[in-house]
């Protein structure tokens, strides 16, 4: 089995990334004259995925355009989050209503995604399929984060992520989500946190540890050093 549908995370105002992304959507960021959301598209091509979703509600109308200019040699549809942002759950939620796929790869843009990533991904969804998994999360010790300045999100311990005092992996912006997960869940403004935080309780959250450098546009001082790296 293999995933044929991915996920683009596209629709958040950036904040943390002011003035630059006040009239730029974050995915249009430009490093070594590449938008990361190119990047992003690029790694997904080779990872062999049949088509792609994203979803839009700051700026929208430039990912669209982008998107259509660009003629990506892959099926891209754009998703309108609609009136209100949906935030990273609703997003999801919204996009993947009118597909019958049981399972999606999920990305954020924001990370710098670049070939080295393939194998890794690839050993993940291997690895979901084997153990019939529901969920799986891509993460890395924070020692490999190239901004020392993130805490870490969870344990990783025998493949299942944890929360305790010591929180040394963070989550890369990689997962693949079974849309059972969803099932009590309606499209409105709600985090994907909130289905992580259920499947902790229950010590059903699973975790695939990824030894790649990790590059993120966390804030504009992040992006302003990565701009010279």
């Amino acid at each position: 089995m293999k995933i044929e549908t991915a996920l683009i995370l596209c629709a958040g105002f950036g904040n943390r990334l002011n003035p630059v992304t006040l009239n730029t959507p974050k995915p249009l960021l430009k490093l070594k004259d590449v938008t990361i959301l190119e990047t992003c598209i690029d790694l997904i091509i080779k990872l062999g995925i049949k088509r792609i979703l994203l979803n839009t509600f700051h700026l929208g109308n430039q990912i669209t355009e982008f998107i259509q200019n660009k003629k990506f040699p892959i099926e891209i549809q754009v998703v309108q989050d609609g009136n209100k942002i949906l935030n990273t759950g609703g997003g999801i939620l919204n996009m993947i209503r009118n597909f019958q796929d049981e399972n999606f790869i999920i990305f954020n843009p924001d990370t710098l995604w670049d070939h080295n990533y393939v194998k890794e991904i690839k050993k993940m969804q291997n690895l979901y399929f084997s153990k019939k998994l529901n969920n799986i999360l891509l993460c890395i010790n924070k020692n490999l984060s190239f901004d020392k300045s993130l805490k870490g999100d969870f344990e990783l311990i025998d493949d299942l992520l944890k929360k305790n005092e010591n929180n040394n992996f963070i989550f890369i912006g990689c997962q693949i989500l079974n849309r059972d997960l969803f099932k009590k869940y309606k499209i409105c403004n709600f985090s994907i946190s909130e289905i992580w935080t259920e499947l902790l309780r229950k010590n059903k959250l699973n975790g695939f540890e990824s030894f790649n450098k990790f590059y993120h546009l966390t804030n504009l001082e992040t992006f302003n050093k990565l701009k010279d790296f």
